[in-house]
């Protein structure tokens, strides 16, 4: 997994969190009544099987 800073990490999880709100399938094993949207976006995140692409730009 690429190191992201709290920034980068905040986006995605954010990012992704939304995503599972609105339907899209978990990646990772949920526990239904204790796992909210922001937790399962982290745990993706840490697992690094997020299915999102930063592209990072250095000037």
């Amino acid at each position: 997994m690429e190191e992201y800073n709290k920034f980068e990490k905040a986006r995605l999880v954010g990012a992704r969190a939304l995503q599972l709100s609105l339907g899209a399938p978990t990646l990772v094993k949920i526990n239904k009544k204790e796992d909210t949207y922001i937790n399962v976006a982290k745990r993706e995140l840490e697992k690094g099987v997020l299915p999102i692409t930063v592209k990072k730009i250095r000037y």
